[in-house]
């Protein structure tokens, strides 16, 4: 199916709710509160035992809905979801997101359910989404078909990064932790059991999506691996995919299948397909978020010779060991380039690498340090520790370092990602969100931001390996400002 037609998903005119109720509490209650607080188009419940819900005018079926409907939201019961889906079609609507679950995820009578349903769908050409799913979350239209009461449930707002998850529930939890971290979202989708718009709809649309700039997914298996890779193939030359993959074990694997009926297969089978798509594997819901973030904010590296910049020296040890660990490179600065920070360090101060500033730094020995090794043309990427506590370092810091890496990444053939560690309190995390909020992810350990630059890292690598690093860092560059 063309691309035109997943659009309606996140941008649709007009929004039914098949199964709207006027209980709080219950799925069709919130869903549709959620779409009240924060879509911008038109809204219509459908209930056969309701003239009003949330104040909005309901009708007893969709086809006695006095619009066009694009997007059909259905919440009824999995038996009554076949029935629903042939009004719809009837009705013109071009695209359904099914809530329900009770299809193949819980067995043949379910899979036989589930396959009427996309009979019903391919007769009417209409696209489905699910079932057994929580549909899709989109800030800048504020399409939201999630259940969850905004009370409990945060709703991040927009950003760069999409996410594809066939899990409602961890996708739920990830939106959670990204509203909580402030890191935004371009586009959501949860798909559930994916009886028809799949991995690599969601793939090609994303890849032509201007507002994102990376793609991380969690998935338990996919159908078709030839198409699935394929579509990774063409996808990861224009935008980095990182991908969390379940069911690595036989149990679970069980499990995926119990879940949403997955064929998760064997692991070290998709291991190999990422390796040979240039595809940056995750092991963890953080760890996907810390490589989006990267991938995101940060050029790719054009080597893995990493540098540490640090206020602190046990800090600086942990980072070269995370980077060492993961096949990085801490190498030596050169003696020219020692000689430099020596000039612009404390007599106290380490000037090899890790650059250890001590806790007597001002901003200035950060901010002239960084520019030192960007310049050097001796490391590829950055790790800066900058210890927001101690006394020399001013409430500035952040607008004038990451001032001074902007210009000058600006100058150089290719910019040096920098990736930050910010460990502490609440005044630690006001400093570390303002930083990040400039450009800059900032993680809660060396380990975590090591694996991050390993991400940029490897997709750099990939980049080269197929001949588009230059063409990928120009369209970045614009992007970003630099």
């Amino acid at each position: 199916m063309p691309r035109k037609d997943i659009e309606v998903f996140f941008n649709p005119r007009t929004v039914a709710v098949v199964g709207a109720s006027r209980k709080p509490g219950k799925v069709g209650y919130e869903l549709l509160r959620n779409l009240k607080m924060f879509y911008k188009g038109k809204i219509y419940p459908v209930n056969p035992k309701a003239n009003e819900i949330l104040g909005l005018k309901a009708y007893p079926t969709i086809k006695d809905v006095p619009d066009e409907v694009d997007v059909a939201v259905i919440v009824v019961p999995a038996p009554a979801v076949p029935s629903v889906a042939k009004d719809a079609g009837e009705a013109g609507v071009k695209g359904l997101i099914v809530i329900s679950g009770g299809f193949k995820e819980v067995g043949p009578e379910g899979a036989e359910l589930e396959r009427k349903l996309v009979e019903v769908v391919r007769k009417y050409g209409m696209r489905l989404i699910g079932p057994n799913c929580v549909g899709v979350y989109v800030p800048k239209t504020g399409m939201n078909t999630l259940f969850l009461p905004p009370e409990r449930q945060g709703f991040p707002g927009h950003g760069v990064i999409a996410f594809i998850s066939q899990s409602g529930a961890f996708g739920s939890a990830v939106l959670d932790w990204a509203a909580m971290r402030g890191v935004g979202i371009s586009k959501f989708v949860s798909y559930g059991n994916k009886a028809d718009v799949d991995d690599d709809d969601l793939l090609e649309y994303l890849r032509e999506d201007p507002d994102t700039r990376v793609i991380t997914m969690y998935i338990e298996g996919v159908e078709d691996g030839r198409a699935f890779m394929k579509a990774l193939r063409e996808t990861t030359p224009i935008k980095p995919v990182a991908v969390l993959k379940s069911g690595r074990t036989a149990a679970g694997a069980r499990a995926a299948s119990s879940h949403t009926g997955a064929l998760a297969g064997q692991d070290h089978v998709y291991s190999a397909a990422f390796k040979q798509t240039g595809v940056i594997r995750t092991y963890g819901m953080e760890e996907l978020f810390d490589v989006g973030m990267a991938l995101g904010m940060q050029p790719p590296a054009p080597g893995d010779r990493a540098a540490i910049l640090t206020v602190g020296g046990g800090s600086g040890v942990m980072a070269t060991d995370a980077l060492s660990d993961l096949g990085l490179k801490v190498p030596r600065l050169s003696d020219k380039t020692v000689e430099k920070l020596r000039k612009v360090l404390l007599p106290i101060a380490s000037p090899y690498n890790p650059v250890d500033v001590t806790g007597s730094a001002t901003d200035e020995h950060l901010i002239e340090s960084v520019e030192i090794l960007m310049r050097s043309g001796e490391v590829d990427v950055i790790i800066w520790l900058p210890y927001y506590i101690v006394p020399g370092i001013s409430p500035e810091l952040n607008k004038r370092f990451i001032e001074r890496v902007r210009k000058v990444n600006r100058e150089l053939e290719h910019p040096i990602p920098i990736l930050g560690v910010a460990t502490g309190g609440e005044y630690t995390s006001r400093y570390s969100r303002e930083a990040e909020e400039m450009g800059i992810p900032m993680y809660l350990s060396p380990e975590r931001a090591a694996k991050a630059a390993k991400a940029l890292v490897d997709y750099g690598k990939w980049l080269r390996l197929i001949g588009t690093f230059d063409e990928y860092v120009e369209k970045f560059r614009k992007q970003v400002g630099y």
